[in-house]
């Protein structure tokens, strides 16, 4: 199973690095992430430069697409040929998206009228059009889900990785990156923000 962090010049390092790292922590049980960008190089919001190790082709072959936040994401959904590229699938691939990710969503058509969290800079953003912005880190309905906050990105790899690969394999790989000290109420506090914001359909 692959996963695509999508991945876009002025990206949050946070947003896009946390989930990936947490999820190739899977590697073994067959679970990998990808950097996926539409250059061959980004560029963060903090001067890092990133070389993409998957192009945005690779969507379509993914198996999960997550969707990362940024400064420039107003300026990717006005581009219309870059969001031609973007090619998801919510019947086959699990689609999340973290922060002003959830703008990418609502331009893609793929929100109807689900709720959805993002940070506060993209809460303004993303209700003007239309969508209703819930005061919580994280919600999921059917195969998609939303991130609100940069550490919310950790709740999004713990979706990805119950929902591929169970909540025991969830439990492992968040327990191994809590804080020394702290393992118990770190993964608990992951499950319980993914079952709280977790909408099974009927």
């Amino acid at each position: 199973m692959r996963v695509a962090v999508v991945t876009f010049d002025g990206f949050n390092e946070l947003d896009s690095f946390i989930a990936a790292a947490l999820i190739n922590r899977c590697r073994a049980d067959g679970l990998e992430a990808f950097i996926t960008t539409p250059t061959p190089v980004v560029t963060s919001m903090n001067g890092v430069e990133v070389t993409g190790q998957r192009p945005m082709e690779f969507l379509t072959e993914a198996d999960v697409v997550l969707i990362g936040s940024g400064v420039k994401a107003r300026e990717v959904v006005a581009d219309d040929r870059l969001v031609s590229r973007l090619r998801l699938d919510p019947a086959r691939q699990l689609i999340g998206a973290q922060c002003s990710g959830a703008l990418v969503l609502a331009r893609l058509g793929l929100l109807g009228s689900m709720p959805v969290c993002t940070d506060v800079k993209s809460r303004p953003f993303v209700e003007a059009l239309g969508v209703t912005v819930l005061d919580a880190p994280f919600h999921a309905e059917g195969n998609i889900a939303t991130a609100g906050g940069c550490l919310a990105s950790q709740y999004l790899a713990t979706w990805v990785v119950t929902r591929t690969l169970g909540e025991d394999a969830a439990r492992d790989v968040v327990d191994y990156v809590a804080p020394v000290g702290e393992n118990r109420e770190t993964v608990e506090r992951a499950l319980r923000a993914v079952r709280a914001g977790e909408v099974v359909p009927r």
